[in-house]
């Protein structure tokens, strides 16, 4: 691959000499201005931005005011049409501003960016700054101890707290962090090794954004980096007039938060900005919104929030019906006793393999070993017994053989096992003697079998019974189908519990609850949970309190979130290696940015062992004679029982360490900071302590520098940078090392043979090591196959995700037009027009007068306009027309009414002596049910009742709207389930899932728009009375409601978990239960089937082979 890429720069260039050519004359503009800005006074320099304001306000100011003026209009003509123009140029002119704002932003970039570096090189030279106090100024005085008043001037001081961090400014802008702002703002991802100061390199951006008003957000991984970097670089900001400030230091929902998103400049933290977004689109008054509209962000450590958590779901959730109601701890007992069974006899049949092994009857042992395999492939004993010489590749001769012809042959490995395990794919699948075991103390020998359908309708077709009795037996059968899907589906989540989570690894239990651990940073993730049930099957497991289910109410991934910004950017040391998921999913191109000093760090080949308990008592070796002389160590590991491990091996040798993992998180600061003290050894998870450097004294730096140990190599390349990138910051000494073993989970599952082999013709004896740069290119191999392999699994999870992303889109747009009112008029209007069409359409398709005309009156309370005679005469565009516009004149007729009546019952109150009231609860009915509308009193009687009716429709549509999307959310929630069952029918789950999901969609958009417009002509006081007007009260917010991030598997678990075509779709589905049988047939390829259009639903009948590529293609569906 080294020579490949070599031979690709010849032709092609160098990739990061090809971005650095454009950047670096900007880096001589931008120094040329820093040099002269050195003669301008501080009020000058402050002066500046006040420029650069000045200059995007002049540019923009006639677009702005022509897009004010065309509002105007907008508010003063009730054409629906002439609105829905008006409304497309201010659209258009809208992106125009954006066009011109950029534009501006690329010219004053030198400039912008040389004030940034002047003001950090004056805060560093100056203990204190005087400029002439501003209002910001005296406004900042009041609460920040770093800005001093002295009559009409104001003192800014060098040093300050940040997040209890004290802080003297010690920083100025190198060249390559210059080049780091510009690729930022370019909206591109800036990889910078550890120590380079992204988060000073992140000012450039940030200052130059900032300045339009339009709100820059940088986005953290957790709540300390935000709290600490935003307090840290803030004076550098506030210097200049621009706001800052934090969201995670206040509530949800709260003014403050409110305010702190008003502010030029926001930092928090990836969740909370995801979930202050899914919150507003819960709000029923436009003041509860908090967020503004998304317009540039910078995400620190990118690839973490956009590559390891981009899936995942973040979920507000409410309280379910029957949602404690589960078979866990029914189920438990005959788990845990299959798992024993299995586990006890499988010992034995270990056992035996070895020894028919040792006899030299390597078939018979072979296949033993398989079966062993096949049924605990993390049994110790047997990973130990596989790093012997040669019977690995004993193991896999015999897989191959009976893997070949699609497993045909696996039957007679599984025949004696009660379930099979795939590790590789995260799969479990009981046998047949397993649902016999499990069913063998119940009545029902069918307890564990789900009945075959189509069969079973079949039959009781076939008995010709009355209607009525057929009916309640196929409800029967349904019923006893999903009450014995969730049994499977539970037993599988426990089975998976015992046998693939481990306690300490996966999963810490803290507080009688299980809390999920991070596998890369080895913290614990609150508030998350494994999705699909299996939390609760892994509670049930550890006997801890088992939570209810829950349902949802919004959810967004993390992807799709920061998917709306309108310009996107990001940094962190360790992008280059998922560069192509980047580009292809969120369209941001990496570059590398280059060292500020050259790296000096040595990077040695990975030594390879036999065994862990080699491995382990090497490094424990090294560890020893490094801290001995004075270097200080980090020890990588993959979990917390390594970590605990290795540990107590320290103890042992009595070798003072610090340990950072899962349980120990809340020290992580205190023990970061100790980590580059002489002699110190740390134990930390591969990527702890992200967003911390490690700093190292002269001595330390004379003695070698940081010595970096790693473990185990982990499934990506990127985590094992992140770990040596702790090492060598800003040009220091120090060294990394990677220990690898064959017992290792990357060299069980994906290592390359020849590795075994090679260590195997050697003959090595034990604890003997081998190191050499084939082997270690050959681990890089396997990493690169895990990561391409988990590439197109989140790829095709997106594609998943986005389905349910443009029905988000369609529905929150609508109802943030409802929330603000202005552009709900329009809205009404299209719903009336398409609602009217398509009653027109499907009715005189099928030339139903009787069934139009009920249709008219029952939606809109009128006689219809047209008699059955116009109805076959007139073209479906004539009767469209016609009765839009009747239904229109109607409409305002009503609303002018509505108004009428209401207004004496709103007089009087607003007029009644002692009145306090603001906001007043109006009822409204449609003759079947009520609902209360909240306005404004005084605008109510200042508009003689117009307004009324505005909030009138507006609250109908928002409570119309949320109502109808949670049971769209449920219904999309159990198609994710039902869909998976498609592989059984060899169809692609993804392709019935788009077109499924679209028509459910269809289905709830008509039906959402006939309620509400039924509600809207129908709707009026039940009676004009002052009795029904009662004062609104604050609304509180809904108890309940949780948030939560659903955990969708990381690569430790995830490998190819979803071998079934789309399992895994999204964090809330369930996985496909594979002991459902077939229900069709199986196809031959001259078989004549019927395919549906996935866009006009258009039918046809082909040759299976003929069907295929339009299948494939995506444009056609199987249709029974």
């Amino acid at each position: 691959m080294g020579l490949l890429n070599s031979v690709l720069k010849v032709f092609v260039g160098d990739k990061t000499k090809k971005d650095l050519a454009g950047i670096l004359p900007i880096v001589s503009e931008i120094n040329k201005h820093f040099d002269s800005y050195n003669l301008l006074t501080n009020d000058e320099l402050r002066n500046k931005t006040l420029g650069f304001k000045n200059l995007l306000n002049k540019n923009l100011i006639e677009i702005e005011d022509r897009v004010n003026e065309l509002k105007e209009e907008i508010n003063q003509i009730d054409d629906i049409d002439q609105k829905e123009n008006l409304y497309q140029q201010v659209d258009d002119l809208t992106t125009k501003i954006r066009e011109i704002t950029n534009d501006t932003l690329e010219k004053i970039l030198p400039e912008a960016f040389a004030v940034v570096k002047e003001t950090a090189r004056r805060f560093l030279e100056n203990s204190k700054i005087e400029v002439m106090a501003s209002e910001f100024d005296r406004m900042l005085s009041q609460n920040k101890s770093y800005i001093k008043l002295n009559g009409d001037k104001a003192q800014w001081s060098n040093s300050w707290d940040a997040a209890g961090k004290p802080i003297l400014w010690d920083m100025i802008h190198y060249d390559v962090q210059l080049i780091g702002g510009i690729v930022m703002h370019q909206g591109k991802i800036a990889e910078m090794q550890t120590g380079e100061g992204k988060t000073l390199v992140a000012s450039l951006p940030i200052y130059l954004n900032a300045l339009t008003g339009r709100g820059v957000h940088l986005v953290t991984v957790n709540d300390y980096l935000a709290k600490r970097d935003s307090a840290w670089m803030g004076p550098l900001f506030e210097f200049h007039g621009l706001s800052i400030d934090c969201i995670d230091y206040y509530r949800p929902n709260s003014p403050e938060r409110k305010k702190a998103y008003l502010a030029d400049i926001t930092y928090g933290t990836n969740n909370e900005f995801g979930f202050d977004y899914l919150r507003d689109n819960m709000a029923h008054t436009p003041d509860d919104l908090v967020q503004p509209k998304h317009h540039f962000a910078i995400v620190d450590e990118v690839d973490s929030v956009l590559v390891d958590d981009a899936r995942t779901p973040l979920i507000i959730s409410g309280p379910t019906p029957e949602g404690d109601r589960h078979e866990f701890d029914l189920l438990k007992p005959k788990v845990s006793s299959l798992v024993s069974k299995q586990r006890n006899y499988l010992t034995g049949v270990l056992t035996e393999a070895k020894k028919k092994i040792s006899a030299g009857d390597t078939k018979e042992g072979g296949i033993l070993l398989l079966r062993v395999f096949r049924g605990l492939p993390k049994n110790k004993n047997l990973i130990k017994f596989l790093s012997q010489e040669g019977i690995r590749q004993l193991l896999q001769k015999t897989e191959n053989f009976y893997m070949q012809d699609n497993n045909r042959e696996m039957h007679q490995i599984d025949s004696e096992l009660l379930f099979t395990i795939d590790e590789k794919n995260n799969q479990i699948e009981l046998t047949d003697k397993g649902i016999e075991t499990l069913s063998s103390d119940a009545e029902d020998k069918n307890f564990f079998v789900l009945p075959d359908i189509g069969g079973e309708i079949a039959k009781i077709e076939a008995k010709e019974l009355e209607p009525k009795k057929e009916t309640e037996l196929k409800e029967e059968l349904f019923k006893d189908f999903s009450v014995k899907g969730e049994r499977i589906h539970a037993m599988n989540q426990l089975l998976k519990a015992y046998t693939l989570f481990e306690k300490d690894i996966e999963y810490v239990v803290m507080e009688n609850k299980v809390m999920i651990v991070d596998e890369q940073t080895g913290r614990i993730m609150d508030g998350r949970r494994y999705s699909d049930g299996l939390h609760q099957a892994i509670e049930a497991k550890e006997n801890v309190k088992i939570e209810a289910a829950t349902q949802t109410f919004a959810t967004i991934t993390l992807q799709n979130y920061f998917r709306m910004y309108e310009k996107l950017s990001g940094m962190t040391g360790t992008a280059i290696t998922e560069a192509g998921e980047f580009w292809e999913i969120y369209k941001l191109d990496v570059i590398e940015i280059p060292t500020n000093r050259p790296i000096k760090r040595k990077d040695r080949d990975d030594l390879i062992y036999k065994t862990k308990r080699e491995k382990y008592n090497a490094v424990i070796e090294e560890v020893t004679s490094l801290s001995k002389a004075g270097r200080p160590v980090l020890i990588g590991t993959t979990s917390v029982e390594i970590s605990e491990l290795l540990s107590k091996m320290l103890q042992i040798r009595k070798v003072h360490h610090n340990v950072l993992n899962a349980k120990l998180h809340k020290k992580e600061a205190d023990i970061v900071a100790e980590a580059g003290n002489p002699g110190v050894v740390t134990i930390a998870t591969n990527m702890a302590g992200r967003g911390t450097d490690i700093k190292l004294s002269d001595k330390v730096k004379n003695s070698g520098g940081l010595a970096i140990v790693g473990t185990e190599r982990h499934d990506s390349r990127r985590v094992d940078r992140q770990l040596r990138g702790r090492s060598g910051r800003q040009g220091d000494p120090g060294s990394s090392q990677f220990y690898v073993s064959l017992e290792d989970n990357l060299m069980r599952l994906f290592g390359s043979e020849r590795v075994a082999k090679v260590m195997d013709k050697m003959g090595l004896e034990e604890g003997e090591v081998i190191q050499h740069s084939m082997m270690t290119k050959s681990i890089e191999r396997a990493q690169k196959k895990v990561e391409e392999n988990n590439f197109g699994i989140r790829k095709r999870l997106l594609e998943y995700d986005d389905v349910m992303n443009a029905q988000r889109e369609v529905i929150y747009k609508r109802r943030k037009h409802a929330l603000s009112g202005i552009r709900l008029k329009l809205d009404i209007a299209n719903i009336l027009y398409d609602t009217i069409q398509e009653i027109v359409l499907t009715n005189k398709a099928s030339s139903d007068y009787k069934n139009f005309e009920f249709e008219v009156i029952s939606n809109f309370s009128i006689t219809s306009p047209i008699d059955s005679e116009g109805f076959k005469e007139t073209s479906e565009n004539d009767i469209i027309n016609e009765l839009f516009s009747l239904l229109n004149q109607h409409y305002s007729k009503k609303i002018a009414t509505n108004a009428a009546l209401a207004f004496p019952v709103i007089k009087s109150v607003y007029e009644r002596p002692g009145n306090t009231y603001e906001r007043i609860v109006v009822p409204f009915t449609d003759g079947i049910k009520t609902l209360n509308v909240v306005t404004d009193l005084k605008k109510a009687y200042e508009s003689e009742g117009e307004y009324l009716i505005e909030d009138f429709e507006r609250n109908i549509t928002l409570a119309l709207i949320d109502e109808a999307w949670k049971t769209h959310l449920r219904k999309m929630d159990e198609l994710k389930q039902s869909v998976q069952l498609a592989v059984h029918e060899q169809k692609d789950p993804l392709l019935i899932y788009k077109f499924e999901a679209f028509e459910l969609f269809k289905s709830m958009i008509n039906s959402l728009n006939k309620e509400v417009l039924s509600f809207l002509f129908k709707g009026g006081l039940p009676q004009q009375s002052e009795s029904q007007i009662q004062e609104a009260k604050k609304t509180a917010t809904p108890k309940g409601y949780k948030t939560s991030k659903d955990e969708v598997y990381n690569t430790d678990e995830l490998a190819q978990r979803n071998r079934s075509a789309g399992a895994g779709a999204s964090g809330t589905q369930r996985a496909a239960v594979e002991t459902i049988v077939r229900e069709m047939p199986k196809i031959g390829r001259n078989e004549r089937v019927i395919i549906k259009s996935v866009s006009t639903g258009e039918t046809k009948t082909l040759k299976f082979k003929q069907a295929e590529p339009l299948i494939k293609n995506g444009e056609w569906v199987m249709s029974n």
